[in-house]
């Protein structure tokens, strides 16, 4: 069995966005976010954080332009990021994704399962996990069942919860470096500080804590 675990955003409807360039991709599925992504696709992701924390009433006025978009994304408290992990097995084909209202900004609570606590998943579908010895199961439905879901799992070893979560963190943090060739680019006098705001916000920028040791949230 191989696994590949991703941090995800749900893709956003970017019709009539017009900040700045993003990629043609459908709405409403999910990206994995990496220091691969091309500029467009960078373009994409901060087209998703800042739709998703720009709510009716947040401006006197609408945005404009790429700068007044990016400054309003840095004065929310926290920045909401729907999407999460996203789970493959490349065995089995079946694949676990974030239901809706997961937040990737809680992508840390994945550590908690690696103490032995669950964690909500999202909804409509919604992600089951169970605990089976020393093995974590995943479906992608069924969360709220009474009866375990028909279909094979996913098995991640719980042991080895905290290696998967270190590639994700480096995936992250090489996000947050294409994000600041994006920025440079686009809106450069807010790279750094929008930079220093996603890895705070997304748990990106800080250590993990060794295996055994309880995630504080």
């Amino acid at each position: 069995m191989v696994l590949i675990v991703n941090a995800v955003l749900e893709t956003p409807d970017t019709v009539g966005f017009s900040f700045w360039p993003v990629a043609d991709l459908p709405p409403h599925q999910f990206m994995a976010l990496s220091g691969r992504m091309s500029a467009l696709e960078v373009g994409t992701a901060l087209a998703v954080l800042v739709d998703s924390n720009s709510r009716p009433g947040d401006e006197d006025r609408p945005l404009t332009d790429a700068g007044e978009a990016i400054r309003h994304l840095l004065k929310v408290d926290k920045v909401i990021a729907p999407g999460g992990l996203r789970v493959h097995d490349t065995r089995t084909n079946v694949t676990v994704r974030p239901g809706c209202c997961c937040g990737l900004e809680d992508w840390r609570e994945w550590l908690d399962v690696a103490n032995g606590e669950t964690m909500w998943l999202g909804h409509d579908p919604s992600p089951r996990l169970e605990y089976a010895g020393e093995t974590v199961q995943l479906w992608p439905d069924g969360g709220a069942a009474p009866e375990t879901p028909s279909g094979r799992p996913i098995e991640i070893m719980v042991a080895d919860l905290l290696s998967i979560l270190q590639i994700v963190q480096g995936e992250l943090q090489g996000f947050l470096s294409v994000t600041k060739q994006w920025a440079t680019c686009h809106v450069p006098a807010l790279a750094e500080d929008l930079v220093a705001s996603l890895g705070e916000d997304l748990a990106v920028t800080g250590p993990l804590p060794d295996a055994g040791v309880r995630h504080a949230s």
